[in-house]
């Protein structure tokens, strides 16, 4: 017995430490719910006793990945010009291991932006960080390059966005850009490629996929502009879909039991401000000036043709024809804007008639994704309102706006009872999770804040842009 006793302890201490055990963890892997609800998470950061340490960063938008003792994220230093894949210490913050990426090109991204965006990935084995300027890089534990995929840099002058998942052995990534956009899956222990789908009507759109395991199956949710896809997972074969979505798509879709939630919104997509392209001969004869069937940057005045040239130009070519201008304005006429409850059931093919159990159009977010938790979805959009709908039936529960002003890049995450929020200028507030409005606390750090919080047993990190902060109750490890 005494001998059984110490080969348990034994196993117990190789055990992963994470609350969600040997699961992988990626780029909202849990859609903000995190395994144990119940953990006492600190519900204000005005308490100095709650801080447990702070660790200056470069800059970056990635959120941290946690795994065990260990927190994996991704930094850029601009007078650098430097990518680089960290390791900290869980307990401490201290860094474990930093990696620099080599890299001859950073690739263009938005001004509010970064090459550091996309959230790095674990397994308990491996380490998965992905660059838009360079491509995917798996580690080990130790920091020790295993194997490296280039890809791009991509055409898009926004950068990339989209994180990779892990499920089964495999890496997926997905990319959606203005040209040759893909969904590939990677043997985790070699880059091997195992299969790669081509998305040819994609253009470009930054949601990361979600593993939707459906019991008999596994399939891989992607969002991106106009519609909703399912992969299957060991194939790649594209298996049903649904239209309706906007035209540039940022948030993850999340899931309730049978029911998959997705919220997009994109300028242009309201039904009451849509913008219209109109038809090629009536931009032909507006702007063609020297009638080679062509539309050149040199022949455009300021608008939102110009504005959206270098997206339009496929072949980079410096004029639009017939075919790049048609297929940019074919977009915008298809583009909606709303959060849409999808149950597919086992269909395969076009399910938008059958597949959507509601919608709803007001108060969707750009990039945030959504969060649903009891029967309630909360949303929070760019001037910090949070709209919560009833899950099951898109009933519109409750709107309110939060402290915290300004843009809203990080999505809502949940634990101990509460709903937390962060805004781009730094604001956290904190709400309770039940129908009714009830703001716990509001603090402003002071430092912009793209990625979102991680939640972890019964800690909380929260990263700015300079810094990484990690928050437990005094006393809590």
């Amino acid at each position: 017995m005494r001998l059984l006793n110490s080969l348990l302890f034994l196993m117990l201490l190789n055990l992963p430490q994470s609350g969600r055990g040997a699961e992988p963890r990626f780029f909202r892997d849990d859609g903000g719910v995190p395994a144990d609800l119940a953990a006492p998470v600190p519900d204000r950061f005005d308490r100095s006793g709650d801080l447990q340490w702070r660790q200056p960063l470069d800059s970056g938008h990635s959120t941290p990945c946690v795994y065990g003792n260990r927190i994996y994220l991704t930094t850029y230093n601009a007078e650098r010009r430097e990518l680089a894949t960290l390791a900290l210490d869980r307990g401490t913050g201290e860094t474990v291991w930093r990696r620099v990426v080599p890299t001859d090109r950073i690739e263009p991204f938005h001004n509010v932006g970064s090459p550091a965006a996309p959230s790095a990935a674990c397994d308990g084995q491996r380490v998965y960080a992905f660059f838009g300027s360079q491509g995917l890089t798996c580690y080990d534990l130790d920091g020790n390059q295993i194997w490296n995929v280039p890809m791009g840099p991509f055409q898009d002058e926004f950068g990339t966005g989209s994180s990779p998942v892990l499920a089964d052995g495999k890496v997926i990534v997905a990319q959606d850009h203005d040209a040759n956009s893909f969904v590939i899956a990677l043997e985790a222990t070699t880059g091997k490629e195992l299969w790669k789908t081509e998305r040819p009507n994609a253009v470009r759109s930054y949601s990361t996929p979600m593993i939707w395991d459906r019991g008999d199956q596994k399939q891989i949710i992607l969002a991106g502009a106009l519609d909703l896809s399912a992969y299957d997972l060991e194939t790649g074969k594209r298996q049903w879909w649904v239209t309706g979505l906007a035209r540039i798509v940022i948030p993850v879709p999340t899931r309730e039991g049978d029911t998959l939630f997705v919220s997009t919104w994109a300028p242009g997509g309201d039904s009451g401000s849509r913008i219209s392209m109109g038809a090629w001969d009536d931009a032909a004869n507006r702007w063609d000036r020297n009638r080679d069937e062509k539309i050149s940057k040199s022949e455009l005045e300021p608008g939102e043709v110009l504005t959206r040239f270098f997206r339009m130009d496929l072949n980079q070519d410096n004029g639009l024809d017939r075919k790049e201008w048609e297929r940019h304005a074919a977009v915008f006429e298809n583009a909606r804007n709303a959060v849409l409850a999808i149950r597919p059931g086992s269909g395969t093919g076009d399910l938008t008639r059958s597949a959507v159990v509601w919608e709803y159009s007001r108060g969707v977010p750009y990039v945030s994704s959504p969060l649903v938790h009891g029967n309630i979805l909360y949303m929070v959009k760019d001037g910090g309102i949070v709209t919560k709908l009833e899950a099951s039936t898109g009933k519109l529960l409750h709107q309110e706006r939060l402290s915290g002003l300004g843009n809203y890049y990080a999505s809502p995450v949940t634990a101990g009872g509460n709903v937390y929020f962060a805004s781009e200028q730094g604001v956290v507030t904190v709400v309770r999770d039940q129908v009714e409005w009830e703001i716990i606390s509001s603090h402003d750090f002071g430092e912009r804040i793209y990625a979102t919080p991680t939640i972890d047993r019964d800690r909380i990190f929260l990263r700015t842009e300079k810094a990484l902060y990690s928050f437990a109750h005094p006393g809590k490890s």
